[in-house]
């Protein structure tokens, strides 16, 4: 199947983006629970607050999500744990580090048929 010229197996879903007003709402709700909380807890104590801050604003979200992976007909059991996943559409990776020192990260897709087209590059 086709879709918007790119290129998808029988049976995949196409890519969903979400629009720049969730993301807006979800970075309202993270600088709030940081208003209140301030730095220095555990990765595990924000994910919490913002499960309430995002509930309060009616945001609709999973938490620590599994996601299996089966490698050559074996299952590996999870492969991924998202932290978070807001109305479908938007991973959130929590961290409550010093300081990021990596600058660029790579989010790779391996569920594609040719891994170039699953590569996405993030700057920090």
């Amino acid at each position: 199947m086709v879709n918007h010229g790119e290129h998808r197996e029988h049976g995949e879903k196409p890519l969903v983006d979400c629009g720049d007003n969730l993301i807006g709402e979800v970075i309202n709700a993270a600088i709030a629970v940081h208003k209140v909380l301030g730095p220095g807890l555990l990765e595990s104590v924000y994910e919490q607050a913002l499960a309430f801050e995002l509930s309060d604003r009616n945001i609709g979200f999973c938490r620590q999500v599994e996601v299996p992976v089966v490698y050559r007909g074996n299952d590996l059991g999870v492969g991924f744990r998202a932290d978070m996943i807001v109305e479908d559409v938007l991973v959130l990776e929590l961290k409550a580090i010093d300081e990021f020192r990596i600058k660029r990260g790579l989010l790779l897709n391996f569920n594609t048929k040719l891994l170039k087209d699953g590569i996405k590059r993030v700057s920090i």
